[in-house]
């Protein structure tokens, strides 16, 4: 890496040179790649950006702490980047194109002395190698790889859309600007004002380690754990967390495991389960938040929380509509992880 050109950073930037709104986005190490919560002035900009090192539109910025090596590539805007955690490599695009070294950076395993790399330092970086060959198959491949880029990204908007779609369709469902008919063309009856606790019951979760290995999924508020050998619902529930994440409902059929950060439901009365996922998606559950540190939840509050229910027949309804929506979804998502497994494969076999 060191041949292609020198490891740049822009100049250190102190916190009381920033604010939470101004002119100039100031990208940090955690908002790297997403949206920068910190801003300079244009006048400190301007002066920085002509006296010190600063990136040319096309340059590869690279992470240099945090998640190792995450790369972004500049296109000209305004913008600032933490000096030392993020960098780049001035590269003058003669023996290596800068489309060519994206995709490099994508897969390069940096030379290290064992362990995890805390930070990415610039000597790892600069000694780092790699094959390329001529510029003109560096082309034919950047070219061809941009094409999977391009398609993964229609594909996260065709995502990003759907989702938009049924959170906005939901929330007019359940404030009842949407309602649906019956077979004969009928309304549906009123809906009914109830408390959580009068259609359903909630399970706390357990600690599973004294369990034998088995295809039983454990779910905490993270996601899933592992597998055990016993259950504490079989069915379909929709699980809440207790404390940590606690505005992720989540929709699950059968036998389950749930650890004591994730609250279960069972016993459902006049309601249906994919119906209540649905509707506790549209709850603001930071609302209900009982801790002022980590966020939690407690059944006593989550029984008294006041929900409208339609009719059992207008709950399939809507639980089939939304279920389509989401249906969809998912293969979507399904097709972006091919999409994102393929580009993985082809970078593998092209660089090899």
């Amino acid at each position: 890496m060191g041949e292609i050109g020198e490891v740049k950073m822009c100049r250190r930037i102190f916190n009381d040179e920033t604010s939470q709104i101004g002119d100039i986005p100031f990208f940090k190490i955690g908002s790297f790649g997403r949206e920068a919560d910190a801003f300079i002035s244009k006048e400190l900009y301007s002066d920085y950006k002509t006296r010190f090192s600063f990136p040319k539109k096309g340059d590869i910025l690279i992470s240099a702490a945090g998640t190792i090596g995450r790369t972004v590539v500049y296109n000209g805007e305004d913008a600032y980047f933490q000096d030392s955690n993020i960098v780049w490599i001035d590269n003058d695009n003669i023996n290596i194109t800068n489309e060519f070294l994206y995709y490099i950076l994508q897969i390069v395993k940096y030379n290290t002395e064992g362990g995890t790399i805390q930070r990415l330092y610039n000597n790892i970086l600069k000694s780092t190698r790699f094959s390329s060959p001529s510029i003109q198959e560096q082309e034919k491949i950047s070219s061809f790889l941009s094409l999977i880029d391009e398609r993964i990204q229609t594909q996260n908007k065709i995502i990003e859309q759907l989702e938009t779609l049924i959170k906005a369709t939901s929330k007019k469902i359940f404030i009842q600007k949407i309602r649906f008919k019956d077979s004969n063309g009928n309304d549906y009856p009123h809906w009914e004002s109830k408390y959580v606790g009068d259609i359903l019951n909630i399970g706390s979760g357990r600690d599973y380690k004294h369990l034998e290995k088995g295809d039983i999924p454990v779910f905490g508020t993270g996601g899933l754990m592992t597998y055990v050998d016993s259950f504490l619902n079989d069915g379909e529930t929709v699980c809440i967390g207790r404390k940590g994440t606690i505005d992720k409902p989540m929709y699950y059929d059968g036998k389950i495991w749930t650890v004591d950060t994730l609250f279960y439901t069972h016993s459902f009365q006049d309601c249906i389960p994919k119906f209540i996922f649905y509707l506790f998606q549209t709850i603001n559950w930071l609302e209900y938040n009982e801790a002022s540190g980590v966020p939690s939840l407690s059944k006593t509050t989550i029984e008294k929380i006041k929900v409208q229910t339609p009719s059992l027949e207008e709950q399939k309804v809507v639980s089939q509509f939304l279920n389509t929506i989401d249906g969809k979804i998912q293969i979507e998502k399904a097709t972006l992880e091919q999409l994102e497994m393929q580009k993985k494969y082809l970078l593998q076999q092209m660089f090899v």
